[in-house]
């Protein structure tokens, strides 16, 4: 299995990441912030990628560090992961609807990451978490993930609903993306032989 154990400690945040890639989507996580909780389970869900996360942050500040924080260390664990990604489909995408809301996510393991985020939530706030943070997260999800991502807000109108389509969403694209293709199982996806 493509698995890595990942920590990270400032003087901010504490946190540690165990990642398996070819698991079954269980999930175990703890970040002191319970909405983002919830959406870091509903990732590990639907991408099918097995992931325990435990943060402890500085929340009497606010959620910011924890959020931007535990991105940067699920976006490490995953490149460790994936090695040299030989044998990886490379690309997903995912057009998702829950309820209003219709987000749709793509992606490339290219290495090279850049973030395309077109996503506009109706609220400042889903109970006391800040919809902003839901692009930090992906912000660094997509930088030290190495990763492509687009993701756009296709339809939507309770602030809930568009953040769990957008974790859902792009967890569908990352399990399409890291998936064996079985006729090129030994190959770099790359004309230039590596990503």
């Amino acid at each position: 299995m493509r698995k890595a154990q990942i920590t990270r400690e400032t003087a901010e945040t504490d946190i540690s990441v165990d990642l398996g890639i070819d698991g079954e989507g269980s999930y175990d996580n703890e970040t002191g912030v319970g909405f983002f909780d919830h959406m870091l389970d509903q990732f590990a869900r639907h991408s099918l990628i097995d992931m325990t996360v435990r943060c402890k942050g500085d929340l009497h500040i606010d959620d910011h560090h924890t959020v931007e924080d535990v991105g940067i260390t699920i976006g490490q664990a995953l490149t460790q992961a994936l090695g040299d990604k030989r044998g990886i489909h490379r690309y997903g995408s995912c057009l998702l609807p829950m309820d209003d809301a219709l987000v749709r996510a793509a992606l490339d393991l290219s290495g090279r990451p850049y973030l395309v985020w077109d996503v506009d939530f109706p609220t400042t706030k889903i109970g006391t978490f800040d919809t902003e943070l839901v692009r930090e997260f992906f912000q660094a999800l997509s930088t030290h993930g190495g990763i492509t991502l687009h993701v756009e807000a296709l339809h939507g109108l309770n602030s809930h609903h568009i953040a769990e389509a957008a974790f859902k969403a792009v967890a569908r694209a990352l399990r399409d993306a890291v998936e064996t293709d079985p006729r090129k199982a030994d190959t770099v996806p790359s004309t230039k032989g590596a990503l």
